[in-house]
């Protein structure tokens, strides 16, 4: 598991570079251990940044604005719900960093069970830039596996 502690202090490091101070508690992390339910809702006046982890590897790193609660609560656990989601990368790729074979129906449900969430929840005050930067933090330390179009690599 990963030490969100740490995460968000060099996070915060991170922002003062760029010129950003995070007040205390502005940012939070909610730790989803397996088998986990998917939040409800995305809390008012709040963004995020989400995680998923199979044991020690990341799969994916996202964020949602305040207004993007079926992003944030449902999308990744179904292939069909939106274009991207963790659901149908693993679906597509999933074999080749020897995920076992799942099929659409099963994919949701082995999200749950065998991956943790980590929820990184910032105050919609600190603004979109912020949360864009958390994203990129994110991926740059955790080094998702379904991350961006295979075009871009």
């Amino acid at each position: 598991m990963i030490d969100v502690n740490q995460i968000i202090k060099d996070f915060v490091s991170v922002a003062d570079l760029a010129g950003v101070s995070i007040p205390d508690a502005a940012i939070t992390a909610e730790v989803l251990r397996k088998p986990h339910i998917p939040p409800a809702a995305l809390p008012p006046g709040k963004m995020a940044v989400y995680v998923f982890l199979w044991g020690e590897s990341c799969l994916k790193v996202g964020k949602v604005g305040p207004r993007s609660q079926a992003r944030y609560t449902s999308q990744h656990y179904n292939p069909n719900s939106s274009n991207s989601n963790l659901s149908k990368s693993i679906l597509k790729k999933g074999l080749e960093i020897r995920l076992p074979s799942l099929s659409e129906t099963m994919v949701g449900n082995w999200i749950k069970t065998e991956t943790d969430r980590v929820n990184f929840l910032l105050d919609k005050k600190l603004g979109i830039p912020v949360l864009s930067l958390l994203e990129s933090f994110l991926q740059c330390r955790l080094r998702p596996k379904f991350e961006g179009f295979d075009s871009q690599k």
